[in-house]
């Protein structure tokens, strides 16, 4: 993380945890966008479901053509084992 000197320690401190742990809060977003699109009835609610989970696995260490096969078919199955492997 760069220099940043409009932050104090404690603050530099906070953002360095965030960015160390950000795969596991993607994970958790991940988890938590399955759970909702398992329970989405508005197709509109799963379209915004599906981008959410799209944004979040590029932050993750997802296998890139599975990932894209999931989200290209909209397969919940697929989407939910590549998320328990990066859990």
């Amino acid at each position: 993380m760069a220099k940043r000197p409009d932050l104090t320690g404690h603050q530099r401190r906070i953002v360095q945890r965030y960015y160390d742990n950000l795969d596991t809060i993607s994970v958790q977003k991940l988890q938590e966008i399955v759970s909702d699109l398992a329970l989405a009835d508005d197709p509109k609610k799963a379209d915004r479901l599906w981008k959410r989970a799209e944004t979040a696995l590029a932050k993750t260490a997802a296998n890139d053509a599975e990932a894209r096969t999931a989200l290209a078919e909209r397969n919940l199955q697929k989407l939910a084992q590549i998320i328990a492997r990066l859990a």
